[in-house]
């Protein structure tokens, strides 16, 4: 058994703001390169194809969950940093829908996070761009197991990830994430 990094007791199919991070399989630099000078934070991200794919997935994200808004994101040669806000959903709260009654046989829970859950939404992501890549480049191990989260709690947080979000190409070369960092 794997033991969560999750917030114990936190739900997180409600509505807020994340802050998640994906990283690649043995952090191999898979989604391009970064090239120095470019812009005015020093560094801009040059997607390959493998990271173009990771961007166009991520963009989507909105079209396969209707609850779902993004911010800053941005796609580095091993991670994908990005801001997930979760809305109300308001399926929920149709006038004139029937209230269901109870089960006659007892609800069996599936494994895996639940439906509309921030949980959900990076699987649904990593899922998306793993099967693209595979799909058109017989690739396979893109992805590590998991992710990593922060729950944006307030309008100044939300604005300090974002510019970290923004700026992330011109701070690779100090990145503990960067195979070429020395050490």
């Amino acid at each position: 058994h794997r033991r969560s990094i999750r917030l114990p007791n936190y739900d997180y199919t409600q509505a807020g703001a994340y802050f998640v991070t994906l990283v690649t399989w043995r952090r191999d630099c898979l989604f391009g390169e970064v090239i120095n000078g470019e812009t005015p934070y020093g560094g801009k991200m040059i997607l390959n194809d493998f990271g173009q794919i990771a961007d166009k997935c991520w963009r989507a994200i909105p079209e396969h969950f209707p609850n779902v808004e993004l911010g800053a994101h941005v796609v580095i040669p091993n991670h994908v940093h990005g801001i997930i806000l979760i809305n109300e959903d308001n399926s929920r709260n149709i006038v004139g829908a029937t209230q269901c009654v109870a089960p006659t046989v007892p609800e069996i829970r599936p494994k895996g996070p639940k439906q509309k859950s921030l949980g959900s939404i990076i699987g649904s992501y990593k899922s998306a761009v793993s099967y693209k890549i595979n799909k058109q480049f017989n690739a396979t191990g893109i992805w590590q197991r998991n992710y990593h989260e922060h729950i944006i709690r307030n309008d100044h947080e939300m604005g300090e990830i974002w510019k970290y979000i923004e700026s992330n190409p011109a701070l690779w070369a100090d990145d503990d994430e960067n195979p070429a960092k020395p050490q």
